[in-house]
């Protein structure tokens, strides 16, 4: 795991909170606020450390700049080996409660693994702040000061605003290798939130998704998974292994798949030493925070694979969150996602193939030059 980095980007609070009572450890990373709070997601899993959690405060800190939101960026996470729900809103709104005096001009919360729109309520509920957190439920609303019937509602990462985004990344890449994205066949590694709703959007462009994976099962499809039986098994939370046709194949044989467009929509370095050197793709569209090491990265983007890094690709969800934040309808949230999405990726990727270097270090200049620029006119 890399070490936490100490530079002229931040970090700029490093919290750990703890309660007794119910055993409740969690971590707070905000790393800048030029651009605005740090906005990024509580994630809930049973190993996650303050460097995880730093790391993909960094991360978010670029996102955000890249994605031009006035938000800088931050990341929480809470050590959670599974319970039930009510331990589980024990725990969250304990360290909501730890962390209120942060909410919402420091941090502002939002879903990650193994949060959602719940957990988001049960937070807000702890801070007693409808703004203290974004991905709420749709139903979780409150009146306009001053404007009699109009209300703010949330706008949940259940609606795919990330997956959208997702493949509407992959469609640009797509684009400017010359590959038609009806097509393309395409493989995805994660059956979650951001796996499903990246199917279903690329499906409908008419992209032929052939490779399906996740802890429960490994798939592949010839002719293309059934959009209707894969949409109906995620409305219902579905396991993939309960897809009743395919070709169930080796764990490790998913990477070697014949694709023009992987994804990685799982876990934090899915892509490593032992599978990087299987990978057929021409494109790999980075749906997880940091789905590989960005060593493997520049490695693969030398042997002439197009990445669009994490940072790019998965924005959708924060620019859901400024959208609810912002009190937009669900219907101008999709629309600015599309229309950032493809602004941003289309200016990072020309920019990398024309000077013939990995994506990240363009998306990197240009997210650090908006940083440096919002600190400056912050300090003067």
């Amino acid at each position: 795991m890399a070490e936490i980095i100490f530079d002229e980007f931040g970090p700029e609070y490093l919290v750990e909170v703890y309660d007794p009572k119910i055993g409740m450890k969690g971590f707070l990373v905000i790393d800048n606020t030029a651009l605005g709070p740090g906005k990024g997601g509580i994630r809930m899993t049973q190993g996650v450390t303050l460097k995880e959690v730093f790391r993909l405060a960094r991360t978010m800190t670029f996102k955000n700049a890249l994605a031009e939101l006035p938000l800088g960026g931050a990341k929480a996470g809470i050590i959670w080996p599974g319970g039930s729900d009510n331990l589980k809103k024990q725990i969250v709104q304990s360290f909501a409660k730890a962390i209120k005096h942060f909410t919402p001009q420091k941090y502002i919360a939002g879903p990650d693994v193994n949060t959602g729109e719940k957990e988001m309520q049960w937070f807000v509920e702890a801070t007693k702040n409808w703004r203290s957190a974004t991905g709420k439920s749709e139903n979780l609303c409150i009146e306009i000061f001053g404007k009699p019937g109009q209300k703010k509602c949330g706008i949940p990462h259940e609606f795919g605003s990330t997956g959208f985004g997702v493949a509407q990344a992959a469609k640009i890449a797509a684009e400017l290798l010359g590959i038609d994205i009806k097509k393309a066949k395409v493989a995805i590694h994660g059956f979650g939130n951001v796996g499903t709703f990246t199917f279903k959007y690329l499906t409908r462009m008419g992209a032929k998704i052939i490779g399906l994976a996740n802890l429960s099962a490994t798939i592949f499809e010839k002719d293309g998974f059934d959009e209707e039986i894969i949409e109906k098994m995620a409305e219902k939370k579905g396991r993939l292994t309960d897809y009743p046709k395919g070709k169930r194949i080796k764990a490790e044989d998913f990477w070697g798949l014949p694709v023009d467009i992987l994804i990685p929509a799982s876990v934090t370095d899915v892509i490593n030493e032992k599978n990087k050197n299987k990978i057929k793709a021409k494109i790999i569209v980075e749906a997880g925070n940091i789905p590989m090491s960005e060593k493997i990265e520049r490695g693969l983007s030398k042997k002439g694979i197009l990445i669009v890094p994490d940072f790019v690709a998965n924005s959708g969800g924060v620019i859901s969150s400024y959208s609810e934040y912002r009190g937009y309808h669900p219907t101008r949230m999709f629309e600015l996602v599309e229309e950032k999405i493809a602004k941003n990726t289309g200016l990072v990727l020309k920019e990398a193939l024309k000077k013939k270097i990995n994506p990240r270090e363009v998306a990197l200049k240009i997210a650090m030059k908006r940083v440096r620029e919002a600190t400056k006119k912050k300090v003067d």
